[in-house]
């Protein structure tokens, strides 16, 4: 059988693009190997109804939907390979199996990379943060620091001060800022710091401290760092999709990739912030595609 649409990645575009085509009769498999980007976050915020809600629960409930639809499969599986055979694709999974489809949606999402400093993975997602608007109520009013090693150093710490008055950023070493950004900070009472990091020391994951290689204690209660980020999954590459200049998936507003019968939604495509919410709407307009480009095909 060749199914309609197969979903790779059980975060919440692709949940919420497999709840779509479910809704719209299309029979659909949800590949999902569960290992979230989010799996270090305590609660996702942000998300009307779902506010301060474990992303376990969000993630039983939205199965729960999902398994009230009869053309929707589950499976947590692993896919390690796509090909393109005549006008569908075979999926390969690592138990073996192979399907067959006539749409591919890439849900997989990214995978943040911390700087390499001593202790910070220790600390984030509990204390230390990549989004604001998911995290910045949670830590306001608190002495923060912004940590970053790259341009995005300025903007974070703009942002950083909507939530509080006391910020420091840390740059680690490296020298982001011109003159003018510096004056321009000072002026806001934030001191830049572009000392070498030692290490940071928190307690349960609750930052206390970050020492500098100077030997200088700057005591924070929290904070933001800017991650990298790379794809959580190779498929994208394989498949030739293009890539856009932040090594997200380059698609239209719809989701699709230049690749036919391809589409991508939620964080692979580095969309910013990173929320559930904007994630999900993100895997509803995919699967809308999908259901459109589907009913043209056969009309």
């Amino acid at each position: 059988m060749v199914l309609d649409c197969i979903v790779v990645g059980g975060g919440p575009a692709g949940l919420n693009a497999s709840l779509v085509l479910g809704r719209a009769k299309k029979k659909i498999i949800l590949f999902d190997d569960n290992k979230p980007r989010n799996s270090v976050t305590h609660e996702s915020h942000g998300f009307i109804t779902r506010d301060k809600i474990k992303p376990s629960e969000f993630k039983r409930i939205a199965l729960d939907n999902l398994r009230e639809y009869p053309d929707i499969t589950i499976k947590n599986q692993r896919v390690f390979d796509i090909k393109t055979e005549n006008d569908h694709f075979v999926i390969l999974t690592n138990d073996g199996l192979t399907y067959q489809s006539r749409k591919v949606i890439l849900a997989t999402g990214l995978k943040d990379i911390l700087p390499n400093i001593k202790g910070i993975h220790e600390c984030y997602g509990t204390s230390l943060f990549s989004c604001p608007f998911c995290d910045g109520w949670e830590l306001k009013d608190h002495p923060l620091v912004v940590i970053s090693e790259d341009e995005r150093a300025l903007h974070m710490t703009k942002m950083i001060s909507n939530w509080s008055q006391d910020v420091v950023v840390c740059t680690n070493g490296k020298k982001v800022f011109s003159n003018e950004q510096k004056h321009i900070l000072a002026k806001k009472d934030i001191e830049v710091i572009e000392e070498e990091i030692e290490y940071i020391e928190g307690e349960g994951g609750n930052l206390r401290s970050i020492f500098l290689k100077s030997g200088r204690e700057v005591a924070r209660a929290g904070g933001f760092v800017t991650t990298g980020l790379q794809q959580a999954s190779p498929l994208a590459q394989i498949l030739g999709c293009s890539m856009n200049n932040m090594g997200g998936i380059e698609t239209d507003k719809a989701g699709r990739t230049n690749i036919a019968g391809v589409y991508a939604c939620g964080d692979n495509s580095i969309i910013a912030p990173a929320q559930l919410i904007i994630a999900a709407a993100e895997g509803s307009k995919a699967a809308m595609a999908v259901v459109g480009d589907l009913v043209n095909e056969d009309f």
